[in-house]
């Protein structure tokens, strides 16, 4: 079972408390290390503006979570976040180059 690098945007509803929205980001290191994966950052981008209203919702708080995962811990990741109805929206992306996990590792470096 080999690591990949991965990294997740999650965007979650601005109505939130702090406690809410650290519990999403609790449960997404839980499942990534019930997967014996390694979460590396999470960058906290912050409220920002939404291209378009979600849900009537027209700003959305911003996480990014650098990290190496098997693909069963995405799979189960991006299910439960599917369900979760404080999550917005979310993107997975998957570096695989050498090329592209270097740049990975530069900006999970700089949070």
């Amino acid at each position: 079972m080999s690591l990949r690098h991965y990294e997740t945007m999650v965007i979650v509803k601005p109505t939130l408390t702090d406690e809410e929205k650290e519990a999403i980001i609790d449960n997404i290191k839980k499942v990534i290390s019930d997967f014996k994966g390694e979460v590396v950052a999470v960058d906290n981008i912050g409220v920002r503006e939404l291209a378009y209203p979600i849900e009537k919702f027209e700003r959305g708080h911003y996480y990014i979570i650098y990290y190496k995962a098997p693909a069963e811990a995405v799979i189960e990741l991006e299910r439960q976040l599917r369900y979760n109805e404080e999550v917005l929206r979310f993107m997975t992306v998957k570096y695989e180059t050498k090329k592209d996990i270097k740049r990975w590792e530069e900006m999970a470096k700089n949070v």
